[in-house]
């Protein structure tokens, strides 16, 4: 048998009072007496009593909730940004509702809608790595502030929180160059992924400013980044005839994969094939040698992220400027591409 929820009604009519006397007594209101405070939240203990935060900021046009969607939320560095989404959130008094798209446009798009039914004052999104089409999202930022994080879009003109992904991938291949290396290998995701070129980019202007010519073979391109694709790509640069002496896998996980293919045949590392990654997971000191990679600030991201989206949901539509605000990273060198 369903058990019955106890409402404001409810408490009034038990009381013998009005139904907004019992609202302001349960919030402290100065025009209700002390002794009626008291007497209301002894029977709203009593009978348990929830306040339904909907119908209350359907009441103040605010429901102090903010949506939160991501592609996948096992991720790792996914996890460490929704860690500082839901901490920095909390402390400036807001509730986060997680969701997760799976990588997938339908989804997101419907994902999106159930956030606006909630009736949630703004919402912090990491785009899916195929997501062209645009206009769900721009519908939904018409109506309240959205924050990009992570993976975001130039198509979208709101405030987006990243790392300085160009700079530090810029900076993970000058550190493969000053250790020796002239022919580095990217694997990378298509062009269709924001991160993935800001990376190429930097890994492009990091051999021009070295006077390292590109070789096109040495730039492998895949749909899905993965640790599998890491391997099957390794075995690939390793059947050419000229092999690289290094490999920069823009994510973890491929670099991890690049790293055991190589244990498989052999192949010294760094002496022979220096590798690097983009990420700092924890899989990237597990790994045998450890891995160099990128650390990637995740719980900054996820503060930050929340931090511009309240001053939007507080402030005054027509003084929000949208702006990219970019994270600095660090290098983190490990065995991988260095001996001691």
């Amino acid at each position: 048998m369903k058990k019955e929820v106890t409402t404001l009604k409810k408490l009034a009519q038990t009381l013998e009072l009005s139904i907004s006397t019992v609202s302001r007594a349960l919030n402290d209101h100065p025009d209700i007496s002390l002794q009626t405070k008291e007497k209301v939240k002894a029977l709203a203990l009593k009978l348990n009593y929830v306040p339904n935060i909907f119908a209350k900021g359907f009441r103040n046009h605010r429901s102090n909730i903010i949506g939160v969607i991501v592609p996948n939320i096992t991720h790792y560095f996914t996890t460490t940004i929704v860690r500082g989404i839901m901490e920095e959130a909390e402390s400036k008094g807001f509730r986060v509702i997680i969701s997760e798209s799976n990588n997938d446009v339908e989804k997101q798009k419907e994902m999106f809608n159930t956030m606006m039914q909630f009736g949630v004052d703004g919402i912090l999104a990491s785009l899916t790595k195929r997501t062209r089409e645009v206009d769900h999202i721009l519908a939904t930022l018409n109506t309240i502030p959205i924050v990009l994080f992570d993976k975001v879009s130039n198509k979208i003109p709101c405030t987006q929180i990243t790392i300085n992904d160009e700079e530090a991938a810029y900076n993970i291949v000058e550190h493969l160059i000053n250790i020796g290396k002239k022919r580095i290998a990217i694997i990378k995701e298509g062009e269709y992924s924001y991160n993935s070129e800001k990376r190429y980019s930097g890994y492009l202007k990091a051999l021009k400013d070295n006077n390292l010519e590109l070789d096109p073979k040495m730039v492998i391109s895949v749909e899905d980044i993965s640790m599998k694709e890491g391997k099957r790509m390794t075995n690939i640069l390793l059947s050419s005839k000229v092999r690289p002496d290094a490999i920069f896998a823009i994510t973890d996980g491929a670099a991890i994969g690049v790293i055991q293919t190589l244990n498989k045949f052999n192949v010294k590392i760094p002496e022979e094939i220096a590798v690097v990654g983009f990420s700092n997971s924890v899989n990237s000191i597990i790994i045998e040698p450890k891995l160099t990679t990128v650390d990637q600030p995740g719980e900054k991201i996820g503060r930050t992220a929340v931090q511009y989206l309240i001053n939007e949901i507080n402030v005054p539509e027509d003084n929000i400027t949208s702006k990219l605000v970019e994270i600095k990273s660090n290098i983190v060198i490990r065995d991988s591409s260095f001996r001691s």
